[in-house]
């Protein structure tokens, strides 16, 4: 009579060492030169060992699937803790949510970049500017708020309980909602980045565009998405 053994924390962890560089060389892509690959990488290990001592395969996710979550938030904490981004560049990043979301709120369609501009008061290249900044820091979320106040993207643990599995259900299906309702080019480049897992210079290739204007578009999703589902956060919290 033969039985199927599970695998050990230690096996689980060789298999899967692969998935932290993945991750960490996907996630350096867009975050300034000054972020240590290394450090990304250390901070995936620190992650994946966690979800090899935590994992239990009876609850209906792939150990992969958890274990990617772990990975990536781990190197998340790691980017909040060194606070490599500015203070001023939360701030700016949650001013042009707001004006996007009150302008989309108020003309039932896509806020566009001179009305971004004109209620911010600034001109539309500082506003891209901040769409540039979006798309090169994490301070775009939505479930656990952070420093100064900001949301994450952050969805709930797939291997949690039955609450956590829901909520992962409703938080997908909004986010699908939301990005299936970005503008034509933010959905494609959103499609590009995180399902073809295309840098920005491959994306700025395919659209005939610069590098950084795919970094402007990108950062605009981003943060037309946090302000979307901010909204949707508000009428679940009020439901």
């Amino acid at each position: 009579m033969s039985t199927c053994s599970t695998p050990s924390e230690a096996d689980l962890v060789r298999r899967h060492g692969d998935l932290v560089r993945r991750i960490a060389h996907h996630l350096a892509a867009r975050l300034p030169p000054s972020v240590e690959l290394d450090d990304l990488i250390q901070a995936g290990v620190i992650g994946l060992i966690e979800a090899a001592r935590h994992y239990s395969g009876d609850r209906g996710a792939s150990f992969e699937t958890y274990a990617g979550i772990r990975i990536r938030g781990a190197m998340l904490d790691e980017l909040r803790h060194t606070d490599w981004a500015p203070r001023s560049v939360h701030r700016r990043v949650r001013e042009l949510a707001e004006a996007i979301r009150a302008i989309e709120q108020t003309s039932g369609r896509e806020a566009r970049e001179s009305e971004i501009a004109e209620r911010m008061g600034l001109g539309v290249r500082e506003v891209q500017e901040i769409l540039h900044d979006a798309a090169r820091c994490h301070v775009l979320s939505l479930n656990a708020a952070g420093e100064d106040g900001d949301e994450t993207f952050d969805c709930p643990d797939p291997a949690g309980g039955p609450l956590d599995a829901l909520q992962q259900a409703e938080f997908r299906e909004a986010l699908a909602n939301a990005i299936a309702e970005l503008p034509e080019r933010e959905r494609l480049v959103m499609s590009m980045y995180y399902d073809d897992e295309m840098n920005l210079r491959e994306i700025g290739a395919v659209l005939d565009v610069s590098e950084s204007r795919v970094c402007q578009i990108h950062g605009q999703a981003l943060v037309r998405l946090r302000a979307r589902l901010k909204g949707w956060k508000q009428m679940r919290a009020a439901a």
